[in-house]
């Protein structure tokens, strides 16, 4: 679905890309992981087209969108649920959804409304409640939520785990999960939470420098020394 063919990237004079290939498959759940400042962000960022890549290919079920503007790759069957949540805090719940769904299908959106209310039932009881008053787990799941109103064939989520307590990140974990198997919808997870992210992926990559480092099967991952060590050892455990 997703090729990614030797991307560069570059921030001024700093390359934060550094000739980056990777692959996501339709239907799989594949996950980046990689310290800060590796260049995580920046790869889904290029993948939407801001910032474009200074070098390489980026295609889309076959289409090469490395040059085509931001919105018409939001337009064509991606969406992203940035670092951070970035929801409208002023705006309801239900007018961030809408938000979401300006890319979609207007006649279609009742049914995609409770289609994300069917995953997230938390959001159909804060509906009239405005974004900002949420916590931090509602406000993780309202940005999954609103990327889901467009209807993607690529989901592209962008530390869903980051600053969430343990128990609500299990949570978003299964979500995540949940989605991908019960809607198809492929699922590319940029995440520091290595342990999680692993279980839960078909793939990895782990990206070092803005460069791909590593890459195998979920738990060919988990199981190698160098990522045990480098992003798990004192981190999450399998009894947790």
């Amino acid at each position: 679905m997703l090729r990614v063919e030797r991307v560069h990237t570059l921030y001024g004079h700093i390359e934060a890309l550094r000739g980056v290939d990777i692959e996501v498959k339709e239907r799989e759940i594949v996950a980046l992981i990689g310290s800060n400042g590796a260049g995580k962000s920046t790869l889904l960022m290029t993948i939407c087209g801001t910032p474009q890549a200074a070098a390489g290919r980026i295609l889309f079920e076959g289409r090469d969108i490395t040059r085509v503007p931001t919105h018409l790759i939001m337009r064509s069957g991606i969406a992203q649920a940035p670092e951070g949540r970035r929801i409208f805090p002023r705006m309801t719940v239900l007018e961030n959804l809408q938000m979401g769904a300006l890319v979609g299908d207007p006649a279609k959106f009742s049914e995609d409304l409770e289609n994300v209310f069917s995953i997230f039932p938390i959001l159909k009881q804060r509906e009239t409640q405005r974004g900002g008053t949420l916590s931090g787990g509602e406000q993780q799941m309202l940005a999954i939520a609103r990327a889901l109103m467009s209807r993607p064939r690529l989901l592209l989520l962008d530390e869903p785990s980051l600053g969430l307590a343990p128990m609500i990140v299990r949570q978003i974990f299964q979500i995540i999960q949940d989605i991908n198997q019960k809607t198809g919808t492929t699922i590319l997870l940029v995440e520091q939470d290595a342990f999680h992210a692993l279980r839960l992926a078909h793939r990895g990559y782990v990206l070092v420098n803005g460069s791909i480092a590593l890459t195998g099967t979920g738990r060919e991952l988990l199981a190698n020394r160098e990522v045990r060590a480098a992003y798990l050892e004192g981190g999450a455990t399998e009894d947790q």
